[in-house]
């Protein structure tokens, strides 16, 4: 058998870095799983987005902050799996065994699920040869805004998402039409009415209907659009190409039928704030524990996931303090904290020295 954990956390976004370094500080021997390449979650789909809505924190883009939450989740080195998908998990008496794509095994004494809406993939544009486009001027997300600068666009889609991205890149983007399919969009009024005021075109009841190559078939030049209710088409030269219409939800991930745990529309585990479920010994945290006086913020996640940290310490240890000690008396920062500070006060100093050189320098001229 491998090496048994304390604690297993599956998924790799906010909610699962945030319980990695936490469970790191509480000493918990930790490995955390994720599907995905890549660590971050939803957060990586929106790279260049400002998020506002953390407590004590400057607004950040979306690409920096999932940096920080990844280097913030390595702290107590935590063994980290990419690529790898759980797909059940069964316990085998007092320990739960978790089975992945790959055919492993992975133990564990507890199981940590933070795997947010499940693993998340774009819904594609249904059009024969789509794909081919997609290393160049079709695009699923918006990774980089200089990208657009100057372009012509057209986004598929009327939810938040589209009509975000509409108003994100008019600033620099040359047009931007946006399609949806339907006669109304999804979108926030408040959003729509920005989207028009900064001069995005909208066209509601039509959809893209083909898409034609330029001359050496790398990129697509023209799209061409079709009114479901006039059933008039049109075609025009675009430069970029953005589809917005929402996610596919992978929830493939399945529980041995002694484990039971009630769930709510039929997806997310009902559980408690302190992120138990019905399951001894298995946990959740962020936007796949449903309980209530939920938060559906980053700043709820971060608080499930110490909450659940300390369940699952108090579990294994049931005469551990029920919470973590705060960062500025915790024993295991001591070292950390003196070389950050050493760090700061050369900086300061080297600012200092410049700072006089100026003056002197100054002085000396006059």
């Amino acid at each position: 058998m491998q090496h048994v954990y304390d604690v297993t956390i599956i998924g790799g976004g906010p909610a699962g870095l945030y319980s990695a370094f936490y469970s790191g500080l509480r000493g918990l021997k930790t490995k955390l799983i994720e599907s995905q390449q890549q660590l971050g979650g939803k957060v990586l789909l929106y790279p260049e987005k400002l998020i506002w809505d953390i407590g004590g924190h400057p607004p950040v883009l979306g690409e920096q902050f999932a940096k920080q939450l990844i280097a913030q989740a390595k702290t107590f080195e935590p063994t980290v799996l990419t690529g790898t998908k759980v797909d059940f998990i069964e316990r085998q008496d007092d320990i739960f065994a978790l089975h992945t794509a790959q055919g492993d095994k992975h133990y564990s004494k507890t199981v940590l699920l933070a795997v947010g809406g499940g693993i998340i993939n774009p819904q594609k544009l249904s059009l024969e040869g789509a794909e081919k486009y997609e290393m160049t001027n079709l695009h699923y997300t918006v990774q980089s805004y200089r990208h657009f600068v100057d372009k012509e666009i057209i986004i598929s889609g009327g939810g938040n998402a589209a009509i975000d991205w509409a108003v994100e890149l008019s600033p620099i983007a040359k047009n931007i039409t946006v399609v949806y399919r339907k006669d109304k969009l999804s979108a926030h009024e408040a959003t729509i009415q920005e989207a028009l005021n900064v001069g995005v075109k909208i066209e509601c009841n039509t959809t893209i209907t083909k898409l034609t190559a330029n001359a050496d078939k790398t990129a697509i030049q023209l799209v061409t659009c079709e009114n479901s209710k006039t059933k008039q088409s049109y075609t025009r030269q675009i430069d970029e190409v953005i589809i917005s219409h929402g996610y596919n939800r992978e929830t493939s991930l399945e529980l041995d039928q002694a484990i039971t745990i009630p769930k709510k529309d039929d997806y997310y585990f009902e559980g408690k704030a302190t992120g138990e479920t019905a399951q001894p010994g298995i946990f959740a945290a962020g936007d796949i524990l449903a309980f209530e006086g939920k938060i559906h913020l980053l700043l709820g996640t971060f608080q499930d996931a110490a909450n659940a940290v300390n369940s699952i310490k108090t579990y294994l240890e049931p005469t551990a303090y029920h919470h973590g000690i705060v960062s500025s008396h915790n024993e295991v920062f001591k070292e950390k904290n003196r070389s950050i500070i050493e760090k700061h006060l050369i900086q300061n100093k080297h600012k200092e020295t410049h700072a006089n050189q100026l003056n002197h320098d100054q002085s000396s001229s006059s």
